[in-house]
C-alpha cells in the first residue's frame, strides 16, 4: 500500500485520481471517500468495488478502527489489488495503537507547489508564489479576493471538520484563536509559556493544541542544531506554517517560504530514498542565528540564511563556519546579486538560483 498525506486542499485527491485515468473524477468506482455515508457502510462491511485493481481510500483515518480495517483488506486482497490511502493528517501518527502495519505500506507526503513547479509547470513567477502561497487553488486563481475566501474557509475546515473528527477537543473555538495567533509567531523560537499567558490557558494545554495543529498540517516546528563548539540553544523550536501566504510581514513570509521548500527537500529524500533527513536551525545563547540547517543521517549538509533584500553576506556565516562542521553556507534573497563560494566564504544568491542548484522538487 501507499499512504499519501498532506495538508487539506494541497491536491491529494486530484493526484490520486490521476492514477485512475486522465479524466477520472470522484465518481469513479475505485475512489472511496470515507465522508460519504454509503461508502462508509460498505467499507465497514469489508466490501470493495469489483474489477478495480487500484483502490483509493480517502480520509479513512477518521475511522477509529481504520488501521485494522485496511490491514484486513490488504492481507486478503494484496495479490489482486493495490491500495492508495490518502488523508489530510499525518497517517503515520493516527494509528490508534492497533495492530502494526509495518512492512505493508510506503509513506509519502504531498507538499504545496514550490518554485520550480510554479515556474516550469504553471508559468508563474516567484512573486505569485510569495503572495498567494503554494496551494493550487489560490495560486492558480491569481485573485486576492479568491485567496481571502479560500484562506478563511480552509481554517474553518481544519478546525471544525478535521480536528473535530480526529481529536477529543471540546474548545474548538480556542484552537481557532490559536491558529489566528500563530502567523505572528513565525520565524522565532516559539515560547509555549508566553503563548499560554496570552491565551490564558495552561502551557500543557497549548502544547497539546499546537501538536494537534501540526498533525493536521497547519504548522510545523523545527528544532535547534546543537553544534558541539558553540553555546547553542537546545530547547525552543521555531514555528512555520504550511500556508505562508497568511503571514503579513514580507521578511518572515519569505523565510517561511524558504523553510517550506527545504522541508519538502528533506521529505522527498526521506520518503523516496529512505535517508533520515532533518530540518533544523542554528542559534547560540548570544542570539547569533542561521535560519536553517539541513541534516542527512544526523550530519549537516548545508545551512541557509534568508534575507528579503540584496545585502552583503551576514557576518554570522563566517562566525558559524569557523565553529561548526557545516560544510556549505548559502544566503538567499529576492534580488539578483550572486557572489561568493558556499564551501569557503559562503554564497549569496537569488532564491530562484538556489532552488535550481539544489533541484528542490
Amino acid at each position: 500500500m501507499v499512504f499519501l498525506a498532506g495538508p487539506r486542499q494541497v491536491g491529494k485527491t486530484t493526484f490520486a485520481l490521476s492514477f485512475l485515468g486522465p479524466r477520472s473524477t470522484e465518481t469513479h468506482p475505485a475512489y472511496l471517500n470515507w465522508d460519504q455515508v454509503g461508502i462508509r457502510k460498505s467499507l465497514i462491511r469489508g466490501q470493495l468495488p469489483p474489477n478495480q485493481e487500484l483502490v483509493i481510500l480517502d480520509e479513512i483515518h477518521k475511522y477509529r478502527e481504520w488501521k485494522n480495517l485496511i490491514k484486513g483488506m490488504y492481507d486478503t486482497e494484496k495479490s489482486s489489488r493495490r491500495f492508495l490511502v490518502t488523508g489530510s493528517a499525518m497517517l503515520n501518527i493516527y494509528r490508534r495503537g492497533q495492530d502494526s502495519l509495518l512492512g505493508r505500506y510506503h509513506y509519502y507526503r504531498l507538499h504545496p507547489f514550490t518554485y520550480l513547479e510554479a515556474t516550469e509547470k504553471l508559468n508563474l513567477g516567484i512573486e505569485d508564489l510569495l503572495k498567494f502561497g503554494g496551494f493550487p487553488e489560490p495560486l492558480t486563481s491569481g485573485s486576492e479576493r479568491a485567496w481571502r475566501r479560500w484562506s478563511k474557509e480552509r481554517i474553518e475546515r481544519i478546525v471544525y471538520e478535521d480536528i473535530r473528527d480526529l481529536e477529543s477537543v471540546k474548545t474548538l473555538e480556542q484552537i481557532e484563536l490559536l491558529s489566528e495567533e500563530l502567523p505572528r509567531r513565525v520565524g522565532s523560537p516559539l515560547s509555549v509559556k508566553s503563548l499560554a499567558e496570552d491565551l490564558q490557558r495552561a502551557p500543557a494545554t497549548l502544547e497539546n493544541w499546537v501538536t494537534i495543529l501540526e498533525r493536521v498540517f497547519y504548522c510545523y516546528r523545527i528544532a535547534p542544531f546543537g553544534a558541539p563548539k558553540i553555546r547553542a540553544v537546545k530547547k525552543e523550536k521555531k514555528l512555520y506554517l504550511w500556508d505562508w501566504s497568511t503571514i503579513e510581514e514580507t521578511g518572515f513570509r519569505f523565510e517561511n517560504m524558504v523553510a517550506s521548500h527545504l522541508l519538502k527537500y528533506c521529505h522527498f529524500l526521506e520518503d523516496t530514498e529512505g535517508y533520515p533527513m532533518e530540518l533544523r536551525y542554528l542559534r547560540d545563547t548570544d542570539g547569533r542565528e542561521i535560519d536553517f540547517v539541513v541534516l542527512k543521517n544526523k550530519k549537516p549538509l548545508f545551512a541557509v540564511e534568508c534575507k528579503s533584500g540584496e545585502k552583503q553576506l551576514s557576518p554570522r556565516i563566517a562566525y558559524f563556519k569557523n565553529r561548526t562542521p557545516i560544510p556549505r553556507f548559502y544566503q538567499v534573497h529576492l534580488g539578483k546579486a550572486h557572489y561568493g563560494n558556499a564551501e569557503t566564504t559562503g554564497e549569496l544568491l537569488p532564491f530562484s538560483e538556489f532552488c535550481r542548484k539544489l533541484k528542490i522538487p
